[in-house]
């Protein structure tokens, strides 16, 4: 199993640290590093870290896709490949819909069909710059037709690489097929249990495989999940409560409803979604009780974590990487990472 950390995100204070903790990361013993798109762009610190490192895979965990189009997407792709000499994932995500409209001013519709349009355009424009075929590629959402010399790239850029593999976050039926069917591999949400994972998620990766033709092998499925561990009662009782306030919080949004249902509680989507819309965070936290708790998060001492984590999930996913929220320690995951590269 592949153990993944973070840049950026509160794993490192500002940009100008991507490259001390990128480099620190590597030296710990990481097999890769994701950004994600919050509070800044998810590339940038990818390239800086291109630079300082040479082993450490390199992975957005996850872009919003709907921010941008399939040519940019293309190009940024190709790029950062190029830089890190093949250790980049390129991951996306959908984000949901008043993020698109009203954050990023960008279309929304039909989610799983644009991100499989939007991800075989990106395959269609890598296979004309690889290959020299005409591009034309003519969608419902998207249309690339024109591609002349000055705009495209050296083969020689990616080597014997190849463009990067492209991983789709999902959590809804349609968009995990859409990941199994045009995609490489899927990251899951920290906002998912064992049991939506096993009855969930990996059967509809499998019906998105048998559209292609093809079954699991070869896929990945990545996995951030939630850990509440410290080295002292103070300690875990600070990562409980922060726990506890993130799962409210993912649990208030009407998009992974499907998870609590699952589990017969549907019920407290509402009651967390109602709370959301006054402001209480904090009192969100406290509707999750520890049965929800221990559904949703490995709660251990850290010289049991990577067990538990490795019996829930360990026959299923290839990589894996700690949503340890209120936590910034960075070394009492070295046990637990080196555990878990033997699971």
């Amino acid at each position: 199993m592949k153990v993944d950390g973070g840049l950026g995100m509160g794993f490192s204070p500002n940009i100008k640290e991507i490259a001390r903790e990128a480099k620190a990361q590597e030296e710990r013993g990481y097999d890769g590093i994701w950004t994600a798109e919050t509070s800044h762009d998810p590339f940038l610190p990818l390239t800086i870290a291109a630079e300082h490192t040479q082993t450490l895979e390199l992975g957005t965990g996850i872009a919003v896709a709907f921010a941008r189009n399939p040519m940019v997407l293309a190009n940024i792709g190709w790029d950062l490949q190029a830089l890190s000499h093949g250790r980049f994932n390129l991951g996306l995500g959908s984000q949901i819909k008043p993020h698109i409209t009203k954050r990023f001013s960008m279309e929304w519709s039909q989610p799983a069909a644009r991100m499989r349009e939007m991800i075989l355009a990106m395959r269609a424009i890598w296979d004309s710059w690889l290959n020299g075929t005409k591009l034309d590629f003519r969608g419902d959402f998207y249309t690339h037709t024109l591609m002349t010399p000055f705009f495209i790239p050296s083969k020689e850029d990616l080597g014997d690489f190849g463009p990067p593999n492209i991983y789709l976050a999902a959590v809804g039926e349609l968009m995990t097929q859409v990941a199994g069917e045009v995609c490489d591999g899927i990251i899951c949400h920290a906002f998912t249990t064992e049991k939506y994972l096993r009855e969930v998620t990996v059967p509809n990766i499998i019906k998105g495989r048998k559209k292609i033709g093809k079954s699991l092998e070869g896929f990945s499925i990545s996995g951030p999940f939630f850990v509440v561990t410290g080295q002292s009662e103070e300690e875990m009782k600070l990562a409980e409560t922060a726990t506890k306030q993130q799962i409210a919080f993912y649990g208030s949004t009407p998009a992974y409803r499907s998870v609590l249902e699952l589990h017969g509680w549907g019920g407290l989507q509402d009651e967390l979604n109602q709370l959301s819309k006054q402001g209480k965070w904090e009192e969100m936290g406290t509707l999750i009780d520890d049965d929800i708790l221990n559904t949703f998060a490995v709660v251990a001492e850290p010289n049991k974590v990577a067990s538990e984590l490795g019996q829930r999930y360990g026959d299923v996913i290839d990589r894996v990487s700690f949503y340890a929220p209120g936590q910034a320690n960075p070394e009492q995951w070295r046990g637990v990472m080196e555990a878990l590269k033997n699971v």
